[in-house]
Formats: C-alpha cells, structure tokens, sequence
C-alpha cells in the first residue's frame, strides 16, 4: 500500500493546475449558450455535508474532498469549488465506498462514519487525493448525451497519466461503462438515475457505483 501510494502521490505532485482540451459536440444552441458557475462542492454540500443512513448519496466523497484541502488548502482538489472552470466528475456513491473498503479490507462498514475513518486511516491524505484526482475530467462539460455518442474515447484526468475509457453498453437503456487503470475488479457504470448533477453549469458531473481505481489495488 505504500508503494502505491507513492506512485500516486508523485503524480498528484507534478499535477500544477491541468485543463486538458476535449473534444465536445454542441448544438450551435448550445453553443450560445452561457453556461452557470455553480460549483460542485456546493452541490455536493447541499445536503448538509454530514453522514447519514442514506448510502446513494456522497457523504463519504464529500468528507474525503474536505479531508484532502484541510490537510493540504492548494492541493488541485480545490478546483471541485471553483465553478468558473469547465470540468466533469463522476462521483462514487456511499455504496461504492463501502464495496470499495470491503475488496481492500474485507471488513463491512455498517456506519458512513466509520468506513470514512476506515479508509482515510488505510490509505492516508495524498493517496485519496490521487483517487479523487483520478475521478475529475478538466477542461470539459460532458453531458450524459455526449457521453452517449463517445463509445470508445479516451479521457484524460486530473491525475496525471491516468486515463479512462468510455463503453457505452447501450444507448436505450443509457448504460455507460468507465474502463479503468486496474485490470483486477470490476468497472463502474454510471448511474442511469444520477447523471447530469449540475446540468447547465460549468462542472457537471455523474453518479457511479464504483470507485475508479487508478492502479491495480
């Protein structure tokens, strides 16, 4: 676990402030289009910021973002509270956490509150910092319907060298799969029922039932 979490820590360290080109199609109506500055942070807290029993929503993320910018105020994590910049996100659910903290551990959280303690003290700041950057796509607004279109494309992520793929399994039912760095576990689909958070801003983002994992873990 520490050798992984040095290689992620490097990678982190050489991020700088990364908004990588991407290719989006538009409407010329969306083209015109002004698009908000709400940030997602704010969306994210939006529920009050505290854990609870609901375990589809993103306490637990919600609680690593602030643990990462309390232990480290200019990590590049901060740019989730900055709506002025175009990015996508996909954001793992309590859930996913949980399963997360079950493959690593073999223990089953009952309670938010201690699969975050659970994680934070297995994996250490600058590790979950390297996994949220993982999950952050700068420089692009993709709405669900792009994604619909980008069977096949390639993602570039905060983090440096860290890529996804994008599979669309089906167009009609809107199942979309990420293809991750770690050949060893299963990959996330996005969440049909929580796509497009914050539709109409500069950050968008989308649910997943998994933690993308930017190395085998």
């Amino acid at each position: 676990m520490r050798k992984i979490s040095r290689r992620l820590t490097a990678g982190a360290a050489a991020f700088g402030v990364l908004l990588t080109s991407a290719v989006v199609t538009t409407t010329q109506a969306e083209a015109t289009h002004k698009p908000g500055t709400r940030s997602l942070a704010t969306v994210l807290a939006s529920d009050g910021d505290t854990f609870d029993r609901n375990w589809n929503d993103y306490d637990v993320l919600t609680q690593a973002v602030g643990a990462v910018l309390a232990a480290k105020p200019n990590s590049p994590v901060k740019v989730l509270a900055d709506g002025k910049v175009a990015l996508t996100a996909f954001l793992p659910s309590d859930r996913a956490f949980q399963l997360l903290a079950k493959d690593l551990t073999g223990k089953w959280y009952k309670s938010e509150s201690q699969l975050f303690s659970g994680l934070a003290g297995l994996l250490g700041v600058d590790t979950i910092e390297a996994v949220l950057l993982y999950h952050v796509v700068p420089g692009a607004t993709i709405d669900s319907r792009t994604a619909l279109k980008s069977d096949g494309a390639k993602l570039t992520t905060a983090l440096p060298g860290g890529t996804l793929k994008v599979d669309v399994l089906s167009k009609r039912f809107r199942l979309i799969r990420l293809i991750d760095a770690d050949r060893n576990d299963a990959d996330p689909l996005l969440n049909p029922w929580a796509l497009d958070i914050n539709k109409g801003n500069k950050q968008i983002a989308h649910g997943i039932w998994l933690v993308l994992r930017p190395l085998d873990i």
